[in-house]
């Protein structure tokens, strides 16, 4: 193969780029179009194939080689390589004695971006384009034992640009990011092998079509023959049959076909992964000298108006979009983690996941297949006509140049991952314009495939960024809940290919409080339950699955950060659950007690499933009672439950045939407060500049000059020493600063904010009442930003109620995030507890968001967004920064109490369920505001729902509420 020999001159790295990328691509894919499969057994040898991961020889320019892990990305290992410049991997291999004469192979699952391979020094073979398998013949090149084997590596080349890889990951993403595997096959070999399965129009048997692309590189004629072996899950023959056997002349191949006939199948989908065993033997002259294995899976896929049809029935598409990441290993592959990623999902009832934005390793769809998960495999291709590339303000996006490139990329990704029965469809590109080069890629891929739909990302629903995507399942991302019901006048499937943001951006509104990642739950289960209401939305993926976040050797954080449900090590955030009980597809309602029996309403969301398939059990009061529900697919019904009609407490928790919790209810009775209050001695004493209150054995000072509570002991011990004081807490959207083009700014250390009680100036009218029942203070107070009123009414049962209003008077609106009532506590007081009714019954025991729950403050000095080089603690709760604990300094929304417990005293705030408690470490004191309005913080990229509830307040408004205190 000849190099890309050229003389640079001004503006022509453009044409080098678009040039030397397609050399790679013609050869393995334009022109054959296949990826030789890797066999299992061969007749010539003893070992088929050599895993070359492991320690390789790195170096650059004329650099002292070092070591380095493939598969790895270079700067993740401490390895910085500029753009322009090359890395040479070097290893040595042996070839073993028997492989001598026949063809061998490497094959690299992903290495980025550009790769020049070499054997002995002698040029073999040139790939362009990360994440895809590509393949390089090194026959005649190799030779019996020792055999230097040279990877030459250029990141930042254009297959790179045109997927924003580098960009989106805020380092150079280099390397040899996937496994690298030799083989070698006999002289006469299968060169491709396709499985496709297709039903009967009942969907009750199927035909096995399968293609064997049949190589003969042997000196002389060769009669040659496919024979197949089709098994079930348990080793059990299913079917054999053998293809008539065809003469192959010297050098030529030919593609042999053959249609298997398999009664009644079982079915594969996300609900029934089931997985047969296709074993492919290659006879020649009566022998077996090749034999290969692959999984298959019985399922068919289709396009009926605007809908998506597997096996013949809608499908309704429970997903999250999911990077390849780790905070160690950056985009590089494992083959733990792949699988570790598919299993959290499959546990929090996702049905499907979006590979965003480049194809999914082998090992990632090998779990899929088996688990059961639909795949949206996406070629890496991103923002090609979009604000976040600022290189399309200088390109033309429509330049014939870029086909060679967009065509290689989809290519790949089809070559790569056609024969896994988990990918549903192809995703073409992520968030670009579509033109005619689109167009064309569309066609490609639709002939190179045509058992599987294509997507194109350009938000083809609405204005923006609509070039008029003409594949086969239109996209829209971050709709409004008003989104899936414009879905129904569509002709296309409509997927939420992006959706339901997680909280990135507000970086330090994030810092300060993580209940913000509890309050997007309840939402999505609104804008869940609505994308089930209307035929026309396929569904749609959350943005996004796990957080992107990079730890680089050198100290730094890169990345976009928390965005995901998962973090990077793989501990559920409390977004999790909130998605597991979105995704749930099966709804428990509330039981209803009729005569002696107990009645609940079901709806089964399953697209396959009955749910006599599923596991039910009910504990009443620490008792179990299975019981059964046969109820269909997308059909709801009710259920007698075999228990007593007389219980406290009633939890329900269904079951999948994978030992998966698929759904956890509690039902029980709602228990009055039993507390016992008992009669407290009042006492008032006030001077000209302070007022004194006792309540029992607790002494309060107010100032009269401003009006604040300075003041609250326990037998001489300090509890309060300010408030309770109005506090407006205003939103804040600051993402760090850092000058970026789409968000990236992950990696300024930034801090949690500081947030403080409005700031009085002076009080008038205070007045001090003691009345046969309560005292009470009161006064009228003015702020720096308005007026107000404040009365504290001290009640001979020990409470102390708070009342406060406050009238905003600043000229500028206000973003608002919460308000109520601020108090500050010593450092002592650094153990919180609360009881709230939380938007779901149950929670897991380490959730923020729990509806019982004690935290410990535990505030660590972190300069950093995040613990550098390894995970906090075991539950992403016990995460802290300098304000407390993840558990600690979260917001606890409608609470029927909380409490700061102390060495001397508890504090407890005694309420409704409809306010909020929100506690930290500042200035050293602990702070705690109970308010009466909070939001779900200031993400940008929220939508309705998860946006209603923002408020402004303008000059004028009032705020008013109250709050109840005991203090023993």
């Amino acid at each position: 193969m000849e190099l890309c020999k050229f003389k640079l001159s001004k503006g022509s790295w453009l044409v080098l780029l678009l040039t030397c990328s397609s050399l790679g691509n013609l050869s393995a894919q334009q022109g054959g179009q296949f990826l030789t499969p890797l066999p299992d057994q061969l007749s010539t040898t003893t070992t088929s194939r050599i895993l070359l991961n492991g320690q390789w020889n790195f170096r650059v320019a004329d650099a002292k080689p070092v070591a380095i892990q493939v598969p790895g990305e270079w700067e993740m290992q401490g390895q910085h390589v500029a753009a322009g410049e090359t890395a040479v991997y070097e290893r040595s291999f042996d070839m073993p004695d028997d492989w001598e004469g026949n063809p061998v192979y490497i094959r690299f699952d992903g290495v980025s971006s550009h790769a020049l391979v070499k054997v002995n020094d002698q040029l073999v073979g040139e790939h362009e384009g990360g994440f895809v398998a590509f393949q390089v013949d090194l026959t005649g090149k190799v030779k019996k034992g020792k055999n230097k084997l040279t990877v030459e590596i250029q990141a930042n080349t254009i297959s790179d640009i045109l997927s924003c890889v580098s960009q989106y990951a805020a380092h150079t993403v280099g390397g040899i990011l996937r496994k690298a595997t030799l083989f070698t096959l006999p002289k006469v070999h299968i060169s491709d092998a396709q499985a496709v399965t297709d039903f009967d129009s009942k969907y009750v048997h199927a035909m096995l079509k399968l293609a064997g692309l049949v190589q003969n590189g042997s000196n002389q004629k060769q009669q040659v023959q496919l024979r197949y072996v089709l098994r079930d899950a348990d080793g059990k023959t299913v079917l054999q049959k053998s293809s008539d056997k065809i003469q192959l002349g010297v050098g030529s191949h030919k593609q042999i076909e053959s249609l298997l006939v398999v009664k009644k199948p079982k079915q594969w989908s996300a609900e029934t992964p089931y997985l047969y065993v296709l074993e492919t033997a290659l006879i020649v002259d009566g022998k077996a000298i090749q034999s290969n294995k692959q999984k298959v899976g019985f399922r068919e896929i289709e396009v009926v108006k605007n809908q998506l049809m597997v096996n013949g029935k809608p499908v309704k598409l429970r997903g999250v979009n999911r990077h390849a990441v780790h905070p160690l290993n950056g985009r590089a592959s494992n083959p733990e983690i792949d699988r570790q990623d598919v299993l959290l999902f499959k546990q929090a009832n996702v049905n499907y996941i979006r590979t965003s934005h480049y194809p999914p390793s082998e090992e990632f769809l090998n779990a899929a297949d088996e688990l059961g998960m639909y795949v949206e495999s996406e070629a890496a291709l991103s923002w090609i006509q979009h604000h976040a590339s600022p290189i399309w303000r200088k390109w033309d996006y429509k330049d014939k140049r870029f086909l060679p490139v967009l065509l290689g990329a989809n290519i790949d990704n089809v070559l790569s991952n056609r024969n896994h029965p988990s990918v549903l469809f192809w995703s073409l590109g992520n968030e670009s314009h579509w033109s005619p080069l689109w167009a064309e890629v569309n066609s490609r891929i639709k002939a190179l495939d045509p058992t599987r739909p294509t997507s194109f990302h350009d938000q083809t629903w609405g204005g923006f960024n609509n070039g008029g995507s003409k594949a086969d399942i239109a996209n829209y991302h971050y709709p409004g809940i008003n989104g899936p019901k414009a879905t129904d006048t569509m002709t296309r499937p409509t997927l939420f290919g992006e959706y339901a943001h997680l909280s990135t951006y507000n970086r330090r509104e994030l810092l300060t409080d993580p209940g913000i990642r509890e309050a997007y739950n309840a939402p999505l289960v609104t804008f869940v339950d609505s994308i089930y209401k209307h035929s026309g939305n396929l569904g749609g993926a959350i943005w996004s699955g796990i957080d992107d976040t990079f730890h680089l050797p050198d100290g730094r954080i890169v990345g976009y950060g928390p965005w995901g449900p998962i973090d990077g090590w793989r501990r559920p955030k409390p977004e999790y659950f909130g998605m597991k009980k979105a995704y749930s597809p099966i709804k428990i309602g509330k039981p209803v007690t009729k005569g002696s029996k107990v009645v609940i309403e079901i709806e089964n969301r399953y697209d396959f499933l009955s749910l006599d398939q599923i596991k039910f059990v009910a504990i009443v009061d620490g008792k179990q009672f299975p019981f059964k529900a046969a109820i269909g697919p997308r059909k709801g019904g009710q259920v007698t439950l075999p228990i007593p009609s007389r219980y406290n407490a009633l939890q329900i928790i269904a079951t999948d045939n994978q030992g998966n919790e698929v759904e956890n209810e509690l039902f029980q009775k709602d228990l009055k407060n039993q507390e016992q209050f008992l009669e407290t001695a009042l006492q008032l004493k006030q001077d000209s500049a302070y007022i004194y209150v006792k309540q029992g054995n607790l002494d309060y000072t107010f100032s009269r000059t401003y009006g604040k509570l300075v003041s609250v002991r326990k037998d001489g011990g300090l509890i309060l020493s300010k408030g309770p004081t109005v506090a407006l807490i205003e939103a804040n959207a600051e993402d760090g600063g850092k000058p970026n083009v789409a968000g990236e700014t992950y990696q300024n250390n930034i801090a949690p904010l500081k947030q403080y009680e409005q700031y009085t100036l002076f009080a008038d009218a205070v007045e001090a009442i003691d009345s046969a029942d309560s005292i009470s203070v009161s006064m009228n107070l003015t702020y720096q930003n308005g007026k107000g009123k404040q009365k504290f009414v001290f009640l001979k049962n020990g409470l102390l109620r708070v009342e406060y209003e406050m009238f905003y008077q600043r000229e500028q609106e206000m973003d608002l995030y919460q308000s109520g009532l601020m108090m500050e506590l010593p450092l002592s007081y650094n153990k919180l507890a609360w009881s709230r009714k939380g938007a779901f019954s149950t929670y897991p025991e380490n959730h923020i968001g729990r509806n019982e729950g004690e935290a410990t403050l535990n505030a660590i000095p972190l300069y950093e967004v995040e613990e550098h080089g390894k995970p906090q603690a075991k539950d992403w709760k016990d995460d802290a920064n300098s304000l407390g604990s993840n558990d600690f300094r979260s917001t606890k929304a409608n609470i029927h109490w909380a409490s700061i417990n102390g060495p001397g005293a508890k504090v407890t705030v005694l309420s409704n369920g409809q306010q909020y408690s929100r506690a930290w470490k500042q200035d050293q004191h602990i702070q705690w505001l109970v308010a009466d309005y909070s939001n779900n913080g200031s993400e940008p990229f929220y939508g309705s729902p998860h946006s209603y509830g923002r408020k402004k307040i303008k000059k004028g408004d009032k705020l008013s509420g109250q709050i109840i205190l005991k203090i023993n």
